[in-house]
């Protein structure tokens, strides 16, 4: 049998052909969320309960803590929108908070649900609080982090360039510090989180603030919440805060837990929520 040497170019025209194909299948796997925005009437099946299987892939976006391991979010649509920064409650990012990450790509916005206790969670009242106290004695590294989360986002395509952070419990508050600590972000909305109600220490907040509170939350009384909304006023700090009445707590991430009391207040916070983004970021 007489052997024929392979044509060089033939060799690498097949060379190139497989790692095109290789590459074009990487891009064709990575996963994105269908754009299908709620309608008036409706709230995300996140908060209800309701969620289907997780759509987003695990990011490390924060270098200088290789464990922290957000949740990325990417909308499947053409459309042009801001960016989100989903900041987790006191147990760390939970199933919910991931789910609710694809609830916010279904409305077209890229979203990145930070980690802020690198990579862990906690079981119950003792853990969580152990990380929160953690997390909260060092400041400037949850700015750090959420500033390379907001760095992420800025940095691909298919946005305005402007992001929103948004927060429940534990997260709303760090929501309120990252707003008092950096200006690498153009909307700041809080679920329930601490406040403070010191207008000098406002001051220079240069965006709207969202606020969404809970008139049975004995962990945030509705005298904090109103003397928040004074400094504000006296801060000359637009917002759009709203104190819903007989709901507690974490009403609105987990609807599920009481749906007769939490529905009708719920979906008119998550339609404040969207008028707010439309107007902040997009």
């Amino acid at each position: 049998m007489r052997f024929t040497k392979p044509n060089p170019l033939i060799k690498y025209f097949l060379f190139f052909l497989s790692t095109s194909v290789f590459v074009l299948t990487l891009l064709a796997a990575e996963p994105h969320v269908a754009y299908a925005p709620t309608d008036e009437n409706q709230l995300p099946d996140a908060v209800l309960g309701r969620a289907g299987p997780l759509q987003g892939q695990i990011l490390a976006y924060f270098e200088d803590h290789p464990k922290t391991l957000g949740y990325l979010a990417r909308p499947a649509t053409k459309q042009t929108q801001g960016a989100v920064i989903l900041i987790h409650e006191w147990n760390g990012l939970s199933e919910r908070v991931k789910q609710v990450a694809d609830a916010f790509a279904a409305e077209g916005y890229l979203t990145l649900a930070a980690d802020l206790y690198s990579g862990r969670t906690g079981s119950n009242r003792d853990e969580n609080m152990l990380l929160v106290n953690e997390t909260l004695a060092d400041t400037a590294t949850l700015i750090k982090n959420l500033d390379a989360a907001a760095s992420y986002l800025k940095a691909q395509g298919n946005t305005t360039g402007k992001v929103a952070a948004i927060g429940w419990c534990y997260g709303g508050g760090v929501a309120l510090s990252y707003a008092l600590g950096s200006k690498n972000h153009e909307a700041t909305a809080i679920f329930y989180g601490s406040l403070l109600a010191d207008p000098d220490k406002m001051a220079h907040i240069q965006h709207e603030i969202y606020g969404t509170f809970a008139a049975s939350d004995t962990g945030i009384p509705v005298d904090q919440v109103n003397a928040f909304v004074l400094a504000l006023r006296k801060a000359n700090i637009s917002n759009d805060i709203h104190i819903y009445d007989e709901v507690k707590h974490g009403f609105w991430l987990h609807v599920d837990r009481d749906p007769d009391t939490n529905m009708v207040p719920a979906l008119d916070a998550w339609q404040r929520l969207k008028t707010y983004l439309d107007r902040a970021i997009n």
